[in-house]
């Protein structure tokens, strides 16, 4: 099945559930109601814990793709009530053990000084601190239950003066982190940089911030980075586009863009995924679907590529004329929407 059909089906489901759940008698008798949703629930809890972490993904996206209000409220707590998100959460910490491990072992050995051609002006020095210096100050947040933001540079990060020590320092704050965040429960309330205030939002962003700053070391060593897998890639385009409109910089430069109903589309060529971004309203909505679900539809400029791909070149790692991928129409737009939601 591929993955533009079951992020589809996982939307349809959440929205069905949601549906009866909040309706009264008049839209479904209350008895077959709840036999329906136990029957669904008894299904889903039997999916091992991969793919309970990737529907409960699917689920949290298609939530995110509506509007704040009661009906994406409902949507949220579409996994909850089906019990997905305590091995989601377990799952989601690994992952982000498993990628930062992948990173550490990828500039341990390498020259601290070699520069970074994808962060300008950086070195893996500087690559490795940083990513070191996000899992410090996410134990911090989550440890301290901080509700308001705390910047990195007001607290006490103790990096070790020597560069060349740096990854053990970032592995030793990333095990540091994992250990905290999977000891707390994922709804806690929690200041967090983006839609979800809450402990259960940091597992994929630092994932996200390991598997793009990885990406960086790979092509700073070896002129490339290995392919990303593509379902971590999907969750991490979707991570990106929920977030945009919570980063101020970038929040007011795309409303800036002055391209109101105009479509940028991203299609994945390795698992049929497509990205539909509507301009628009001071913001843009995203929708994810299929090529078949979104033919009738003429996009303004379209950009096609793998998933990790995809999700490097909305990172601004790889270039919009790189010849990875294939374009059609308004290459100006293209560019705009990468230059205002550069982070």
């Amino acid at each position: 099945m591929s993955d533009a059909l079951l992020s589809t089906l996982a939307e349809a489901l959440a929205d069905l559930v949601t549906a009866v759940g909040t309706g009264g008698d008049e839209v479904l008798d209350a008895d077959t109601a709840v036999k329906w949703l136990e029957s669904t629930g008894a299904t889903l809890s039997g999916l091992p814990a991969a793919d309970r972490r990737a529907l409960d993904g699917l689920f949290r996206a298609a939530a995110l793709r509506h509007p704040e209000g009661p009906w994406r409220d409902e949507l949220l707590t579409v996994s909850e009530g089906f019990g997905l998100t305590e091995d989601t959460h377990a799952a989601s910490c690994a992952a982000v053990a498993e990628q930062t491990r992948r990173f550490v072992a990828t500039v341990r050995e390498a020259d601290p000084a070699t520069p970074v051609p994808t962060c300008p002006g950086w070195t893996l020095a500087d690559l490795t601190r940083h990513l070191g210096t996000v899992h410090h100050w996410a134990e911090h947040l989550v440890r301290t239950g901080a509700t308001t933001r705390v910047h990195a540079r007001d607290l006490p990060l103790d990096p070790p003066a020597d560069p060349a020590a740096y990854p053990g320092w970032l592995a030793a704050g990333a095990e540091t982190f994992v250990t905290t965040l999977s000891a707390t429960d994922p709804d806690t309330p929690l200041w967090s940089p983006g839609p979800e205030p809450r402990a259960g939002y940091y597992p994929r962003h630092l994932l996200f911030e390991a598997v793009v700053h990885l990406a960086d070391a790979e092509i700073a060593l070896d002129g490339t980075a290995r392919p990303i897998d593509a379902g971590t890639a999907a969750e991490g385009i979707e991570h990106h586009l929920a977030t945009l409109l919570y980063v101020p910089w970038t929040a007011e430069r795309i409303a800036h863009l002055d391209r109101d109903g105009e479509l940028l589309r991203l299609t994945a060529r390795d698992t049929g995924a497509v990205w539909t971004l509507t301009l628009g309203g001071g913001g843009f909505t995203w929708r994810r679907g299929s090529a078949a679900s979104t033919a009738r539809t003429e996009p303004t400029v379209s950009v096609t590529g793998d998933s990790g791909e995809l999700l490097l070149l909305l990172h601004r790692r790889y270039a919009a004329d790189d010849p990875r991928f294939a374009r059609t129409g308004d290459r100006a737009l293209l560019d705009a929407w990468l230059t205002a939601t550069a982070l």
